[in-house]
């Protein structure tokens, strides 16, 4: 019988009523493999997948395979973003087999979890070089029964290599937790993160693509990590290009139909190298990573910045304005927060890239857009204001012309350019009609899974551009998110996902430990709440504690909770994806605990963790910016910013020209001064010890403190005082 009805999975849910007899995850279905003597077909997707529900209606919707499948095999579902961990070894495993990767991913197994046969989507008839479902099960079939032999000894063979790992990040001979400061670095202790970053830089020069903007051709990802290590650069080093590489993909990505002009977000990729055509499905993980982008890109002034760039390509995209990237953020936030959020905070992992009418699925159907909608939007918005026909068509044909639509049929918005500003105002005049057709359309379904490690990178992404651009409510919903995921996702272990408020299967893996205590160091770091300092703390000690085994750093603790067999390697991996590696995520929350506690132990941690970067550039540039990021961080210091005195204008002026500045890394702590200091950064600078006795009101106004690689500056009072120390 099919078990997965009850399960709290989005995705599974959606194979609930297959006729296939699927199995979730856990130890009863190997073990039913086990007596019956039969292969196992794992099947791994997501919620939002369109593939995935292509090869659903197409196989696991059709009587004949299912009674197939129900007859030779045990059939397991697995949501990849509930379980990385398996989705991560079983990827590992179709590589090796297929020579390619991506989802669905299909998988055949032995009883005991060893992979022997894989491949991704297959169709229902033969084509393009693609055997049927239907043929790859009966040669399955045929090879388990005939050759069993050859099956044993090809799962073999591919669980050892898989079991060796291909990388190891390593930590070095470090003390352990609790012991003296004062260590010897790493391996990374004598790295130059400049030409390091450099090199990088280099490389994906060479990789953009100049005539549309971006790394690479078809089909065309952002480049969220190295983003932020171009912006990264570029604070470090003004002239050298990363600025104008981060300002032209930024500008391509916003300006194309991959950003939701209309209701706000990215989607997952283009399909083509122009960004015309996305594939629609919205991703939590990928708007707080571009959020957290366009806001560091807003606070390095990048219309000065880049006017007289030397990289820009003749004919190429041009950058990103300051007004571009300010409406992006903020269409973006109003999208998470009027579509995204949950009751009680947290944010949903994924909107469909299907949308589903009458049973059928559509790709991206509820983001496309016709002439005659723009025409009935422009009539609307002709008859609010007393105009007639004319200036009605004359409104549509601005509209249609410069979102890229046809008469023809139906597109996504995508002007692919700055709007000129009577296009820009002739686009706010229809927006309204747009919207109110937008919202009687059916729209896609939303993955209500609550996962760890995204909603830590979303709470540090939404603290930073509330402050950045004086939105008290995105910080309230950041501090929102905060309580639910202490609250919700806590009790002594980090839980990776939660569903309606309850947490529920594996232990968070490393970088749910790491990205949620780099977001609340965030947010520390914009209320001042002391809470969230201690809480990244806990998060960090048992990091240290549970994902670090005879020097090597591992992407899953000793208690994952796996339910069934999970073959390969734990140890981490320092390529980043579409969000930065768990590697990359814990050195940059450990380097920031570093700044704001004073510990080397922690600083040499984080060192020894990027040991490997200078040979990470050399092999896979491109995959290497989050740790090069983190690197960058520790060139610039980190900064160490602390802004004591009592609240009131001359604070909020010290602490706004802390946000409107970018340097890599830096952390910034808040106090009225009053009592005992709430952050070892903040010691000895309390009003009273400032002054030297009892305060008095002479002593009471706001200072900034500003410290770089364990030298102070002077403190200064005024906000044109402390701009300069923050570059």
């Amino acid at each position: 019988m099919n078990r997965l009805a009850g399960e709290p999975s989005a995705y599974l849910r959606q194979h609930a009523a297959n006729p296939v007899d699927w199995q979730p995850y856990d130890a009863a279905a190997f073990a039913e493999a086990a007596a019956r003597d039969v292969p196992i077909f794992l099947s791994v997707g997501y919620a939002a997948c369109h593939w995935c529900h292509v090869m659903a209606g197409e196989s696991f919707a059709d009587p004949a395979v299912a009674a197939y499948l129900n007859a030779h095999f045990v059939s397991i579902k697995v949501d990849r973003e509930e379980r990385p961990d398996v989705d991560d070894a079983y990827m590992a495993a179709t590589q090796a087999l297929s020579g390619e990767g991506g989802w669905p991913m299909s998988v055949f197994l032995t009883p005991d979890g060893r992979a022997f046969y894989a491949g991704t989507y297959f169709p229902p008839r033969p084509g393009t070089g693609r055997p049927s479902f239907r043929q790859v099960l009966d040669a399955v079939t045929e090879a388990w029964t005939e050759r069993r032999e050859q099956v044993n000894e090809t799962a073999d063979s591919l669980a050892e290599a898989l079991d060796r790992p291909l990388w190891q990040v390593r930590t070095g001979g470090l003390p352990a937790a609790g012991g003296p400061n004062a260590v010897e670095l790493g391996e990374a202790g004598g790295t130059d993160w400049l030409e390091a970053g450099r090199a990088a830089l280099a490389a994906m020069l060479r990789a953009e693509d100049p005539v549309h903007g971006g790394l690479g051709q078809a089909p065309k990802f952002p480049p969220t990590p190295g983003l932020e290590f171009l912006l990264r650069l570029a604070a470090l080093d003004p002239s050298g290009g990363a600025r104008g590489l981060a300002g032209r993909t930024l500008g391509a990505m916003t300006r194309s139909a991959l950003f939701d002009r209309l209701g706000g977000g990215f989607a997952r990729y283009s399909v083509t190298a122009d960004w015309s055509e996305p594939h629609y499905e919205k991703m939590l993980y990928d708007n707080a990573g571009l959020m957290s982008a366009l806001v560091r890109w807003l606070r390095q002034s990048p219309d000065a910045a880049v006017a007289h760039d030397a990289g820009a390509s003749p004919g190429g995209p041009a950058p990103l304005g300051a007004a571009e990237a300010e409406d992006a953020v903020r269409a973006t936030v109003g999208w998470l927060l009027a579509e995204m959020r949950l009751d009680g905070g947290a944010f949903a992992s994924s909107l469909d890239a299907d949308t589903v009418i009458d049973g059928t699925h559509f790709e991206g159907a509820s983001y496309k857009w016709t002439v005659a909608d723009v025409e009935e939007a422009a009539l609307e918005a002709a008859a609010a204001q007393g105009a007639g026909a004319a200036a009605a068509q004359q409104l549509a044909s601005s509209v249609a012309r410069s979102m890229g639509l046809d008469a023809r049929e139906a597109l996504p918005l995508n002007p692919g350019r700055e709007l000129s500003p009577e296009e820009a105002a002739d686009w706010a005049r229809a927006k309204p009609g747009l919207l109110r057709q937008r919202a009687v359309r059916t729209m896609p379904a939303r993955d209500e899974k609550v996962v760890a490690a995204w909603n830590g990178m979303l709470m540090g992404a939404l603290a930073e551009a509330a402050m950045v651009l004086g939105e008290r409510d995105w910080l309230d919903a950041a501090v929102e998110l905060g309580e639910y995921l202490q609250s919700v996702h806590w009790d002594g272990v980090l839980h990776r996902v939660s569903h309606d408020g309850a947490a529920r299967g594996i232990e968070g893996l490393l970088e749910d430990y790491a990205a949620c205590a780099g977001g609340y160091l965030s947010l520390y770091a914009a209320t001042g709440d002391a809470r969230w300092f201690a809480f990244a703390g806990e998060l960090l000690q048992v990091l240290e504690r549970d994902f670090i085994a005879d020097g090597v750093l591992l992407k899953q603790g000793a208690g994952d909770g796996a339910g069934g067999p999970v073959p390969g390697s734990r140890s981490a991996d320092p390529f980043d994806n579409a969000t930065a590696s768990g590697p990359a995520l814990a050195a940059e929350a450990i380097i920031a605990w570093s700044a704001y506690t004073g510990s080397g132990r922690h600083r040499a941690l984080a060192e020894a963790i990027m040991g490997s970067v200078p040979e990470l550039v050399r092999r896979a540039p491109r995959a290497a910016g989050g740790l090069l990021g983190a690197g960058l961080a520790l060139a610039a210091g980190p900064l160490e910013t602390a802004v004591v005195g009592p609240p009131g204008a001359a604070r909020d002026a010290l602490v706004g020209a802390a946000w409107r500045s970018f340097s890599p890394g830096m952390v910034l702590a808040v106090w009225d001064g009053a009592g005992a200091a709430p952050v070892p950064l903040l010691e000895g600078r309390s009003i009273a010890e400032r002054s030297g006795t009892t305060a008095g009101p002479g002593f009471a106004e706001p200072l900034a403190y500003v410290c770089r690689n364990m030298v102070c500056a002077r403190p200064v009072g005024t906000a044109a005082e402390l701009l300069p120390l923050l570059h």
